[in-house]
């Protein structure tokens, strides 16, 4: 086994440039970057393998800063290992997973568990929620901002005790938590009352198309709106997650660098990809809470992920079983399964003339490690780790269950062609991924972030 890889003749995209170079990996860090190829006589290491990359891109590797992999408690729907696994075949080489597993990881005790789980099964590198509940604020307090990626908070129902309602508890939580906050906007009284007129209407036969009026956009500005506002007057970081409204980008600014914000937000790739229309024909398959809205919120939602008011792209990748999501609207869960599949529908964008290819490395890889403040990833820099990825612009594949990775075994995507392919991922300098082979004889690292306890 080598620890050293020359990948040369490769379109290295970074830092918002497009330059023909090559880059040498040794002992898990990228050691040098060359425009063009390495000048004669370099002197590489002993077993060094060569990657020819000619006519394709190099990426740092992507960082997906919001998914669910189920584990523990629901592993029949995805765990950290299969999972992890669709994440590298996609390019994603480092993530961060929620806390409303079974048990909820709302102790520091339990999320170390989780800790120890990933250390054993993922091949991706990682990070976990701490989970805020109305009565955990000693816990929260406890958390080290250096080792965990941040707290989530829900203002909209979900598993378990984690619905955060207590007015007490948000002012407690804003004023004192010493991480990144993250949260779920849904005014839960606003879902209540919507849900309760539709079911009047219609019974238990409430139409899939009703769910963007039921979780509607009312609910989720009044949500964002409420946190901002805490966020403001207790000089908290905040990072809105899955935006899925034109509305809810007014709370929103692109008027300073993201290493000065400290209010930031995130799209998800269904809320780019899907719009109302599409409930037609995918049904309960495309069921997330937020809701994907209208045409026009999918198109704010993309103006604002060119214009910097959007911060980064993310998954929200969570697995349920296809039976579960076959049911009817009120007992169909939400959530789907997107990890493996985001960086190609990006590139899809791209390949239609609606994004540069810079601006997706900068949402996808650059942002979300200056947002967390992730040390040495994100990036193709010197003594940087090499988590890197190879992806052909012009390999077309069709999704179909033959090459589904997620442990649920279906995607929203089934049966979409797309123009570009990932052939390799390197995490920490090891090829994990290569034309569809996995090496999973090293795991991952846990993420550590550049931060003290003072915000």
């Amino acid at each position: 086994m080598t620890d050293s890889y020359y990948i040369h003749n490769a379109i290295i995209v970074n830092e918002n440039t497009r330059i023909a170079g090559s880059v040498y990996v040794r002992n898990g860090v990228i050691e040098e970057i060359f425009n063009g190829n390495a000048p004669g006589g370099f002197p590489f290491g002993e077993n060094t393998i060569s990657v020819d990359a000619r006519e394709k891109f190099l990426f740092p590797g992507v960082i997906d800063d919001h998914v669910h992999f189920r584990e523990p408690g629901l592993a029949a729907k995805g765990n950290i290992a299969t999972e992890s696994r669709a994440a590298v075949a996609g390019g994603v080489t480092s993530y961060m997973e929620m806390p409303n597993t079974i048990p909820n990881a709302t102790t520091l005790g339990i999320l170390e568990e989780k800790y120890t789980l990933a250390s054993e099964k993922s091949l991706a590198n990682y990070s976990f929620y701490l989970g805020a509940t109305n009565d955990n604020i000693g816990e929260i307090e406890m958390a080290d901002p250096a080792m965990i990626c941040g707290l989530k908070l829900f203002l909209g129902a979900s598993t378990g005790n984690m619905l955060v309602d207590n007015p007490e508890s948000l002012e407690a939580i804003f004023s004192r938590s010493p991480l990144l906050i993250g949260v779920h906007a849904e005014e839960e009284a606003i879902i209540r009352r919507n849900l309760a007129a539709f079911t009047k209407q219609y019974g238990e036969d409430i139409p899939i198309g009703a769910h963007p009026l039921i979780r509607s956009e009312e609910a989720c500005f009044i949500s964002s709106e409420k946190a901002v506002q805490l966020a403001l007057r207790h000089n908290a970081r905040l990072h809105l997650m899955h935006l899925s409204t034109a509305r809810e980008l007014k709370l929103l600014h692109n008027n300073l660098p993201l290493s000065e914000k400290t209010i930031t937000g995130e799209v998800c790739i269904h809320h780019l990809w899907f719009d109302d229309r599409d409930y037609q024909d995918l049904g309960t398959g495309i069921k997330w809470n937020p809701a994907i809205k209208s045409s026009g919120d999918r198109e704010a939602l993309f103006a604002a992920l060119l214009n910097n008011t959007i911060d980064v792209v993310a998954t929200d990748h969570a697995p349920h079983l296809k039976e579960e999501k076959d049911h009817p609207y009120i007992s169909c869960p939400s959530g789907g399964p997107l990890i493996q599949h985001s960086l190609v529908a990006m590139m899809g964008f791209f390949q239609l003339g609606r994004i540069p290819v810079e601006k997706i490395v900068e949402k996808m890889c650059h942002n979300p490690a200056i947002l967390f403040r992730i040390s040495n990833r994100g990036f193709i820099r010197k003594g940087y780790f090499a988590d890197l990825v190879l992806v052909d612009p012009d390999d077309p594949w069709t999704v179909d269950k033959e090459n589904i990775l997620y442990q649920c075994g279906w995607s929203p995507f089934d049966g979409v062609t797309f123009k570009s392919r990932v052939t390799h991922t390197w995490v920490n300098g090891h090829l994990v991924f290569s034309q569809g082979r996995f090496d999973d004889s090293r795991k991952g690292m846990r993420l550590t972030f550049n931060h003290n306890r003072n915000k």
